[in-house]
């Protein structure tokens, strides 16, 4: 079992895979998508939820997304048949990072998705390079929210504080006109759907070849979960749009 099984069975329960709840999604669509018949971009889409709710939500919107999985992208092009939306979107099987289009976008997202560039900046400099005059992105990422220990920087990074992260957004020419800050229950709730929904998996297939190491992964990560990073973890949200043009 590779990682991509392993977290399409993780988010199973939780298909946004982030720690927002369906309330805190609605928000930050209705305040990222500019106009109704807008163009939207996902880069590293996974399953393509954030683009099947604003599909649903805007009959005259169109979108596309990228991921580097196809399993994923494959229940992406499932549920957008059931839908019917499958006419509005197209999905693409390949690195976000290298990603070309023959046209811009008025909406570019990138939730939890960021290190597929190499972390925030990098993945704002790419937005960029997608975004069509007046467009805005929608962009989440970690943010430490106490001092974190050499463990928990060795699992997630080299992250900054939340006031840090957004002088270095602003200062790379971006002004965030909306947010979001996770809640702790969102980021509990997060991480106990991530972790009970692979263990029960494993519990209901007790003789598949990969069970033991469905319940070995998600004891691990509920491990690293509740030592290593719960306390000085936190998860923003920002819409942002070009300081200048």
């Amino acid at each position: 079992m590779d990682r991509q099984q392993i977290s399409r069975l993780a988010h199973a329960d939780h298909p946004i895979a982030a720690p927002l709840d369906d309330a805190s999604v609605r928000g930050l669509l209705a305040r990222a998508v500019p106009r109704g018949d807008a163009r939207v971009l996902d880069l590293g889409c996974g399953g393509g939820e954030w683009l099947l709710r604003a599909l649903t939500e805007h009959p005259r919107l169109t979108a596309e997304g990228v991921d580097v999985s196809e399993v994923p992208l494959a229940h992406a092009r499932a549920a957008a048949d059931r839908l019917g939306v499958t006419d509005r979107l197209v999905l693409h099987h390949e690195d976000a990072a290298r990603f070309t289009a023959p046209h811009r976008f008025d909406l570019v997202l990138c939730v939890g998705s960021t290190h597929a560039f190499g972390g925030l900046p990098a993945a704002l400099a790419a937005a960029r390079e997608h975004l069509a005059p007046g467009g805005r992105v929608l962009v989440g990422d970690g943010f430490w929210d106490g001092e974190p220990s050499a463990e928990a920087v060795g699992m997630l990074g080299d992250l900054t504080d939340l006031a840090t992260t957004l002088d270095r957004v602003v200062a790379d020419g971006w002004t965030p006109v909306g947010g979001h800050i996770s809640t702790r229950r969102e980021l509990d709730d997060y991480e106990w759907s991530w972790t009970g929904s692979l263990a029960s998996w494993a519990l209901d297939h007790p003789t598949h070849p990969d069970s033991a190491q469905a319940l070995e992964a998600a004891t691990a990560h509920r491990d690293s979960w509740l030592r290593g990073y719960r306390d000085v973890l936190g998860f923003v949200c920002l819409v942002l749009r070009p300081t200048a043009p």
